[in-house]
C-alpha cells in the first residue's frame, strides 16, 4: 500500500535516492515515479538498482536508513524529534562551508576519510608522513551526505573504511568555491573601492548610509594559496614559494598604500594647531611608488592579472571572465607575471625594499 512521506526530503538528497526511497519506503511503483519525473520507467529502474547496490557502503546505508526513519512511515511527532539531518540544509552558508572544508582536505595527496564501524565521528588523515600530526574531525552525518551524493567512495568497506574523493566531488568543490567567491564579491562590492586610488580618483570618507568597509582578506585564502597547492606534470608545485612571496610582496605594498591614504584622510580633519605638531608627508607614497613601479614593469596583460589576483584577491575564474580570456588560461599568465615580478624585486635594493 502506498504511503505518503511525512515530511519532504532535504534538497541535498540526489534525485535517484529520492526515487529509491519513494519506491522502497512509500511503495510507489516504478511507472508512477517515471510519470512524475517525466522520464522512461527503465531510467527510474536503473536508478533504484544503482542505489540498492550502493547500500553495501556503510555511509550510504546509514544515510538512507536515517532518511527513511525521519521522513517515512512514522508519526509527525516522531519526525519532530528526529533531528539527525536537521542542521544539514543545502544552500545554507554553514553547510557549504563544511562541504568545502572537508573536500579541500581530501584533495591533498594521500588524504583519506577514515570511518570506523559504530563511531559517530570520522577523521581525515594522510597516508604519507607529510602533516601526519594534522587531522580533521568530521561529523558522521556530514560524511554520509558526501557518500550519498557520490562525492567520496570506498573501494573496500569494512570495520574501518577509507574513503577517497571522487571526480564528481572535485567538480562539486570547484562549483561551490566559485559560488562562494561570487557571493563574496557581490557582498563586498567586488573590492571596487580598492581600485579607486590607482585609477586616479579620490577615496572619499564613508557616510552613515553606506555599508562599512569589509575585510579584504583573512577569512578566505587568496588565489595564490590555492594555486600553490597544485602540482604540474613533474610533481613540482605549480607556484614555488618565491613566486608566492613576490605576489604577497606586491599585495603588502598595495595594502600599505591604502592604509596610508586612510591615515592621511584622518589627519586632514585636524589642524596643525590642534595637533600641536606638524603633519608629516604622506606615509603611503613609498609603498604606492613600489606598487606602481612593479605593475608598470609587468606591462599590459600581466599587470591586469597580477592586480586582480594579488591585490584585489579576485579568483581566476572571475578574472578570466572579466578580461575576456579563455578558461584555465589565467593561471598560466599569472605564473608568468609572478616570474617577471620576482625578477623585478630581485633587482631592487636599498630603500625600495619592504619594511620588515
Amino acid at each position: 500500500m502506498q504511503t505518503q512521506p511525512v515530511s519532504p526530503l532535504p534538497s541535498w538528497v540526489p534525485k535517484e535516492a529520492c526515487h529509491y526511497l519513494d519506491h522502497t519506503e512509500a511503495g510507489r511503483s516504478i511507472r508512477q515515479l517515471a510519470r512524475t519525473a517525466g522520464c522512461h520507467a527503465s531510467t527510474v529502474l536503473r536508478q533504484v538498482r544503482r542505489i540498492e547496490t550502493r547500500r553495501d557502503d556503510p555511509l550510504v546505508d546509514g544515510a538512507l536508513q536515517h532518511l527513511a526513519t525521519c521522513h517515512y512511515g512514522v508519526s509527525e511527532g516522531t519526525v519532530r524529534n528526529c533531528n539527525l539531518f536537521e542542521d544539514v540544509k543545502a544552500g545554507e552558508a554553514g553547510f557549504e562551508q563544511d562541504m568545502i572544508r572537508i573536500l579541500r582536505c581530501l584533495c591533498h595527496s594521500g588524504a583519506v576519510l577514515a570511518v570506523a564501524e559504530g563511531m559517530e565521528k570520522a577523521v581525515i588523515v594522510r597516508d604519507t608522513n607529510v602533516d601526519a600530526a594534522r587531522k580533521t574531525i568530521v561529523d558522521r552525518r556530514l560524511a554520509e551526505v558526501l557518500a550519498l551524493r557520490d562525492w567520496i567512495s570506498c573501494g573496500n568497506p569494512g570495520r574501518l573504511s577509507r574513503y577517497h574523493i571522487t571526480a564528481s566531488g572535485r567538480s562539486a568543490l570547484s562549483t561551490m568555491m566559485a559560488a562562494a567567491e561570487n557571493l563574496a564579491q557581490v557582498e563586498s562590492g567586488g573590492f571596487s573601492e580598492a581600485q579607486n586610488v590607482f585609477s586616479g580618483q579620490t577615496l572619499g570618507m564613508k557616510t552613515e548610509s553606506k555599508t562599512p568597509r569589509r575585510i579584504r582578506y583573512g577569512l578566505a585564502e587568496s588565489p595564490l594559496d590555492t594555486l600553490a597547492r597544485l602540482h604540474d606534470r613533474d610533481g613540482k608545485p605549480f607556484l614555488s614559494a618565491d613566486l608566492v612571496g613576490a605576489g604577497e610582496r606586491l599585495r603588502e605594498d598595495y595594502e600599505l598604500a591604502q592604509i596610508g591614504n586612510h591615515l592621511a584622510l584622518g589627519q586632514n580633519q585636524f589642524s596643525n594647531e590642534q595637533c600641536g605638531t606638524s603633519i608629516k608627508s604622506d606615509p603611503s607614497a613609498a609603498a604606492k611608488k613600489r606598487a606602481t613601479g612593479a605593475l608598470s614593469h609587468l606591462g599590459a596583460g600581466l599587470s591586469d592579472i597580477a592586480l586582480r589576483c594579488c591585490c584585489h584577491l579576485e579568483g581566476l575564474e572571475a578574472a578570466e571572465r572579466q578580461l575576456g580570456w579563455s578558461a584555465r588560461s589565467g593561471k598560466v599568465v599569472l605564473r608568468i607575471a609572478l616570474q617577471q615580478l620576482k625578477s623585478h624585486y630581485d633587482r631592487q635594493s636599498g630603500s625600495d625594499d619592504l619594511i620588515g
